[in-house]
């Protein structure tokens, strides 16, 4: 074996070894022994992890700004972190998503579970949007993209900082284009039968939330010759979707004006603007508004935002799903469908399954839960980290 160049980083006797050693991808700042040379390190360094009887344990990418101290980056103390790495943990990734898509429309890099801690790459046909939600990846974003070109092909990557893991990692903001040239319109994406814009340059994460594709498509299934409310919309996604599949109407909710402007335009590149409204304003008013109106619908799905992007914000996120629930019931005809979903790592399945039944039940309606819904594959789930399982969709009959 040869010996590493890297610096080495020790876990304290006290730390979790055999949880790392079963694929547990992270080290927290409490578990590593901490002297100056350690917490001199810059943000981004990788190091070998040795346990605390000094044996190795693999190549991590380290920052002491962090919670996370480090993440595995490979298994083997001696792996050489270079472009011809990156070449071969992307094309992994690519066979995988050119097996289960014949478009090149998917999430092709999905952090911890595709082997790359804290990087994030959706494509767009010839366009790849990267998120380097971890400094390391900040660091070594030169050989990643030029990986990134040799595998996929694209002519254009461009690099979105922005979002909350990377305030966490204590990164700034400096998306741009890397490679080509950034698109000058919105990208039209084709799923499920309905067609997308997803704005790379200046929406929302990466301009289109691959993961609810699935949950699209089952809501969508649910939909022919329905009246469908798409709350928290975005770019229409579960409302164009459900048109598609023969909806008579759908109403877009968003607080965006210009993501309802995009789901707009994606109405009419589908051919089924005529049967497609939208509404601006807060979720929470629109709801309560419309069941003052009097409105019902046959489907309703309500896709919010992170509620409970972390532990201390759980319990208020809680909340706020029950409240969504409660608000949204109301205006789900007799017989009718309800969707709720959430992306909040902090609170898992059971405890969003709990708050939403508790707000359909708070609204006196009576529920059967016939379905749920997780990410596609497209969005691997590892295994040993949970938070890798975000989503998560629950499909009532009210």
């Amino acid at each position: 074996m040869m010996p590493s160049s890297f610096p080495v980083v020790r876990l304290k006797p006290k730390a979790n070894a055999r949880a790392v050693r079963h694929g547990f991808p992270w080290v927290y700042d409490n578990e590593i022994v901490t002297d100056r040379r350690s917490r001199a390190l810059s943000p981004g360094t990788l190091a070998v992890l040795e346990d605390s009887e000094r044996t190795p344990m693999g190549v991590v990418a380290t920052n002491p700004n962090s919670r996370i101290f480090c993440r595995m980056i490979d298994r083997d103390p001696t792996a050489q972190i270079d472009q011809a790495w990156f070449t071969a943990k992307l094309a992994r990734a690519l066979e995988m998503r050119a097996r289960l898509y014949d478009q090149p429309f998917y999430r092709l890099i999905h952090a911890e579970a595709d082997g790359l801690p804290g990087v994030v790459i959706d494509r767009f046909g010839d366009v790849a949007v990267v998120q380097p939600n971890a400094a390391w990846a900040d660091v070594l974003l030169e050989p990643l993209v030029a990986a990134l070109v040799e595998v996929t092909g694209v002519s254009t990557v461009l690099k979105n900082s922005a979002g909350r893991a990377r305030s966490l990692e204590g990164l700034e903001d400096d998306s741009g284009v890397v490679v080509g040239t950034a698109p000058s319109a919105p990208v039209s994406v084709v799923m499920n039968g309905a067609t997308y814009l997803a704005d790379l340059t200046g929406g929302q994460k990466t301009g289109l939330y691959f993961d609810q594709r699935m949950n699209q498509r089952f809501a969508a299934s649910l939909c022919k010759e329905a009246k469908v409310l798409d709350v928290f919309s975005h770019v229409g996604g579960f409302s164009l979707a459900s048109l598609a599949a023969g909806a008579t109407s759908a109403l877009a909710v968003d607080g965006s004006a210009a993501a309802l402007s995009l789901a707009e335009q994606g109405a009419e590149q589908g051919g089924v603007s005529d049967r497609f409204a939208t509404r601006k304003g807060d979720a929470f008013d629109v709801l309560t508004a419309l069941a003052e109106e009097g409105e019902t619908f046959d489907v309703v799905i309500c896709d919010p935002p992170a509620f409970a992007p972390s532990k201390p914000a759980l319990e208020k996120g809680l909340r706020a799903y029950e409240r969504i629930a409660r608000l949204a019931a109301p205006l789900v005809r007799e017989g009718g469908y309800l969707g709720l979903c959430s992306c909040s790592h902090a609170a898992d399945l059971a405890r969003f399954r709990g708050a939403s039944t508790r707000g359909i039940g708070r609204a006196g309606r009576h529920a059967q839960l016939i379905h749920t819904g997780y990410a596609g594959p497209d969005h691997p789930l590892m295994p040993q980290l949970a938070e890798s399982g975000y989503l998560k969709a629950l499909f009532y009959r009210l």
